[in-house]
C-alpha cells in the first residue's frame, strides 16, 4: 500500500504523535457536513520510551522474535535484557497472555498517547489459519471455508487501532458494529458525558444496529430504498463523499494492509484460543510500530 506508516528506505522518528484533525465545519454548500462535536486541540505528547529499530518485514513468531533480539543492540539496551531468552520461553509467555491482557497493553498506550479522535473506521479482515499459499491451494483444488476473523477500529487523524475483536469468519459483518463502536467511544473528543463522532464503514456494515452518525451505505435490496431512515441515511453518505468525509475510509484499509504485509497474514497458533491471541498481538505491535518505531537504511 502507499501509504506507509513508517515509511521506506529511510530515517523517521515517530516518537512526537500528533492526533489533531481538522474538524468539518457547517458550510453553505449542501454538500457539508456538520461536526457532531466541537474540536479538541489536543497533542500526543512523545513517548518516554526510546524508539526501537524495526525491520521493514517483521514476523511476530517466537523464533523470529529470538532472532531479531539476537540481531538488534539497540532493542536489548531499551528492554534492559542483559541476554537474549530462547524461542521456547517467548512461546510460554505469549500463551500466558489472555486476551484481556492484550487489551490492556493497548489501551495502555492509548491513553499514554492521549489518543482524542473525531472521525473512525471501521472494517473486517480474515486471517488464514494454515501456512499453504493461495498457489498452492489452488493448485490442489482446495478452498479456506474458515478462517480467523479479525475487526478493527482506526483514527483517521492518528492512524492507531482504538478497538479489536477477534471471532471466525465467514459472516455478517453487522453484529460487529455495535462493540467495536463501543471500543472507540473511549479515545474519541467529549463534549460532557456525551461522545459524538463519525463512524465510516462500508455496506457490510449495515444493520438495525446504526446510529445517526454512523457513515455506512444503505444496501438496495430490490433496486430501491423504502425505510425513510435508510433513504436519509443514503443522503447522509452522498453528502459524506462530496465532502471528503467517507474518503477518510480507506484508511482502516491501509492499516490492515500494512498488518498482513509486515506482521504476516496468517495465524501459526493451532488453538483457538492461541489464535486470537495472536490477531490481538498484531493490533498491538502495530500501534508500538506506528508509535515510535525507527526504520533504518540498509
Amino acid at each position: 500500500m502507499r501509504n506507509n506508516p513508517c515509511g521506506g528506505k529511510h530515517l523517521c522518528e515517530r516518537a512526537d504523535l500528533s492526533v489533531s484533525q481538522n474538524s468539518l465545519t457547517t458550510s453553505p454548500n449542501k454538500h457539508s457536513l456538520p461536526t457532531p462535536t466541537p474540536k479538541a486541540d489536543t497533542t500526543t505528547p512523545s513517548p518516554s520510551a526510546s524508539p526501537a529499530s524495526c525491520s521493514k518485514s517483521t514476523s511476530t513468531t517466537p523464533t523470529a522474535t529470538n532472532k531479531w533480539l539476537l540481531a538488534t543492540d539497540q532493542v536489548r539496551q531499551v528492554l534492559q535484557l542483559t541476554r537474549v531468552p530462547d524461542h521456547t520461553t517467548l512461546y510460554r509467555t505469549f500463551a500466558k497472555l489472555s486476551q484481556a491482557q492484550w487489551q490492556q497493553l493497548n489501551d495502555a498506550l492509548l491513553q499514554h498517547l492521549q489518543v482524542n479522535e473525531m472521525t473512525v473506521a471501521v472494517d473486517t479482515t480474515g486471517f488464514r489459519n494454515d501456512t499453504a499459499s493461495a498457489y498452492y491451494q489452488s493448485r490442489r483444488g482446495n478452498t479456506r471455508r474458515a478462517w480467523h476473523k479479525g475487526g478493527f477500529v482506526v483514527g483517521t487523524a492518528s492512524q492507531l487501532i482504538v478497538g479489536v475483536r477477534v471471532g471466525r469468519g465467514p459472516g455478517s459483518d453487522a453484529k460487529w458494529l455495535a462493540p467495536l463502536r463501543a471500543q472507540a467511544r473511549r479515545y474519541v473528543v467529549r463534549k460532557g458525558r456525551s461522545a459524538r463522532f463519525w463512524l465510516l464503514a462500508d455496506a457490510g456494515f449495515d444493520g438495525r444496529e446504526l446510529e445517526w452518525t454512523d457513515v455506512v451505505p444503505p444496501i438496495r435490496r430490490g433496486g430501491r430504498l423504502r425505510a425513510w431512515s435508510r433513504v436519509m441515511r443514503a443522503e447522509l453518505v452522498e453528502r459524506a463523499k462530496a465532502s471528503g468525509l467517507y474518503g477518510q475510509r480507506w484508511k482502516v484499509e491501509t492499516v490492515i494492509s500494512v498488518i498482513k504485509r509486515k506482521f504476516g497474514d496468517g495465524v501459526r497458533s493451532r488453538g483457538l484460543r492461541l489464535a486470537r491471541r495472536e490477531v490481538l498481538a498484531k493490533g498491538v505491535v502495530y500501534n508500538l510500530h506506528r508509535s515510535f518505531c525507527v526504520v533504518v537504511d540498509v
